[in-house]
This record gives C-alpha cells, sequence and structure tokens, in this order.
C-alpha cells in the first residue's frame, strides 16, 4: 500500500514533466518556424540618372614661342597673353574669370646631347592663359573663334595633356534627395514584381544601402553635358 501511494505522486511528476517539455516543443517548433517565415527576404537594386548641364568650364588656352634671344622670347610671350586676354574681353569674359601662368621655357641647346642637329631656335616656351568660368555656353561660343587669333600669328598648342578643356557640374546636393527617391521607389517596384511572382507578400524594410553617386560625361561628344547615377540597394521581407 505503503508502495503504491509513493508511485503515484512520482507518475503524476513525471507526467507532468513530459508534457511540460512537449508544449515547449511546440512554441519554440511554431516560434522557428514563425522566425524563419519572418526572415524571408529579397534584395533588389534601384537606379536613378539624370543628364545636367555642367555649371562651371575651365579652358586652358596654350600657345608656343621660339626664338634665340630669351628677352625677345618673353616680349613675345607677353605681346601674345595680352592679345589673348584682349580678345577673351571682347567676348564678354571679364578679367576676373582669366588667368595668366608663368610661362615654361626650355633651353633647347642645353638639353641637346651627341652630335644632333642645331635647333633653329635656342629657347622656347609654353604659355597658359586659363579661364575658370560659370558662363559654359558663352566661352563655348568663344573656343569657336579663337582661331582668328591664329592667323594673327600666334601658335597654339592642342595635344598636351595639361591644356585638355574640364568640365565640372557642383549642383549634385541639390539633385541627391530626388534621386535617391527615385532610386528607392525603383527598387521597391522590382521588389513587388518579384513578391507577386513568387506569390509572397512585400513586407517592410530589412536594410537599405545607397551607393556612391557618380558624375560623368553623357559621352566623348559632349563633355558639357553630364550624367549623374546612384544606385541603392534595399532589402524587403517577404511573407506568404
Amino acid at each position: 500500500m505503503t508502495s503504491t501511494k509513493n508511485t503515484l505522486p512520482a507518475l503524476l511528476l513525471g507526467t507532468g514533466m513530459l508534457l511540460g517539455l512537449a508544449i515547449l516543443g511546440w512554441f519554440a517548433t511554431e516560434a522557428v518556424e514563425r522566425f524563419k517565415g519572418y526572415e524571408r527576404t529579397v534584395t533588389v537594386k534601384g537606379l536613378a540618372e539624370r543628364e545636367v548641364p555642367a555649371d562651371i568650364v575651365i579652358w586652358p588656352i596654350q600657345f608656343t614661342a621660339a626664338s634665340n634671344d630669351l628677352q625677345e622670347l618673353y616680349r613675345q610671350v607677353a605681346t601674345s597673353s595680352e592679345r589673348i586676354e584682349g580678345f577673351l574681353g571682347e567676348q564678354g569674359i571679364p578679367t576676373e574669370e582669366i588667368t595668366v601662368s608663368l610661362p615654361a621655357v626650355t633651353d633647347r641647346l642645353a638639353q641637346q646631347y651627341g652630335g644632333g642637329a642645331r635647333p633653329e631656335f635656342r629657347y622656347s616656351a609654353l604659355q597658359t592663359v586659363t579661364v575658370y568660368s560659370q558662363q559654359v555656353d558663352r566661352v563655348r561660343s568663344v573656343m569657336d573663334d579663337l582661331a582668328q587669333l591664329g592667323r594673327e600669328g600666334i601658335a597654339f598648342s592642342q595635344n598636351n595633356y595639361q591644356g585638355q578643356i574640364e568640365y565640372i557640374f557642383t549642383g549634385l546636393n541639390d539633385l541627391k534627395p530626388q534621386m535617391i527617391e527615385q532610386a528607392t521607389k525603383e527598387a521597391r517596384q522590382v521588389a513587388q514584381k518579384f513578391a507577386e511572382d513568387s506569390d509572397s507578400v512585400l513586407g517592410k524594410i530589412k536594410r537599405a544601402s545607397q551607393g556612391q553617386f557618380s558624375i560623368s560625361d553623357r559621352d566623348k561628344n559632349n563633355p558639357h553635358i553630364k550624367k549623374v547615377r546612384v544606385v541603392s540597394t534595399v532589402e524587403y521581407y517577404l511573407s506568404d
């Protein structure tokens, strides 16, 4: 009789523990399944592009001069520089947008090695007159007319890398909010299409990252027109 009384509480305790473990296991399984379902995600990219005109132009005007007399060489350089400045002023480009650098002078005789032929002119100079302006369209029109100074005897240099024209767009901060919004909307449209095709429901954003903005020439023939581009990467939750 005593044995039966001792066994009953132990049996009830064991049954309760088993039942508790079973219930706990069910809740754990349900929680994991819900967690896994909630963790279904899709990662998409959204692109935003704009074409904008450059708002600054940097135009290095380079010319060369040569002479056997160093003082005469400097006189030639000064005369040509003044003529170019005057021409630019006549075309509506103000003085404060024009910078004249020091000429780069080369002594060809000092650089001559071996028994090569003596150069016709001992000294040569490369001079740069730079236009830095926000009047992009006006400066571009002046470029087409610069050839008339060549007919006056100024020898322009066209092949120097440092003489390449540069166009800059500085209004990126004004475009950023609109372009980020556009890229995010496009990413959501892509995610929504994926959700529909997979019989899922598109949820909230899990994480998002904004790519770097890039500014490039629209094409090699129109460097004054810029293409602004940004790609946003967004990860969304999916549910059944």
